[in-house]
């Protein structure tokens, strides 16, 4: 084998297509571009105008809902604790929280907090404290003789006055106008 006798595979080299070659081409004096205005020129900006009429995306209805400030959880099963457990990297006998799945290597890292979740099963006994718990997670805990504790959140008093305020305007609403009407 010598340097120049090195070849690529058949097919793997595509020549481009030369445009703006004269008729005989098929590709020339405007260059497979059409005619004049916007789009033969480059930096197209149209997007999805079309050419006056109510674009797709403006017809279509809006649906559902994005939450302004969504917050993320580290999701961990109670069948991964006891994995863990069991390989020695997480002490049953210590309170378990966040920061010490961190250091075990179990989470990566914080994010907003620690979900509690049900797969697997757990036979050691530990105290572990998250932001939610499922109820299944916490009854299989408390029957293993653990204990789950679950971090309160903080309510601002502005934000319960507010509830409060909405929920005694619903009730002085009471029933709505239309569903008297459905029920005749």
């Amino acid at each position: 084998m010598r340097l120049n006798g090195i070849k690529d595979n058949p097919g793997a080299k595509k020549t481009r297509v030369r445009i703006g070659r004269g008729i005989g081409s098929g590709l020339g004096k405007m260059g497979g571009r059409g005619g004049k205005g916007q789009t033969a020129r480059t930096g197209v900006a149209i997007g999805g105008f079309e050419g006056g009429q109510m674009p797709l995306h403006r017809r279509l209805p809006k649906r559902g809902f994005n939450k302004w400030r969504p917050e993320h959880f580290n999701e961990i099963n109670i069948g991964s604790l006891q994995q863990a457990i069991e390989d020695k990297r997480l002490d049953g006998s210590k309170p378990v929280d966040l920061a010490s799945l961190i250091e075990a290597g179990i989470v990566r890292r914080a994010k907003d907090g620690l979900r509690l979740l049900a797969d697997g099963e757990i036979k050691a006994k530990i105290s572990i404290t998250v932001n939610h718990a499922s109820a299944k997670a916490k009854a299989a805990i408390e029957k293993a003789g653990g204990t789950v504790t679950v971090i309160e959140r903080k309510i601002l008093a502005a934000d319960e006055e507010k509830r409060k305020k909405s929920a005694d305007k619903k009730a002085a609403r009471g029933k709505k106008p239309g569903a008297a009407k459905s029920e005749e």
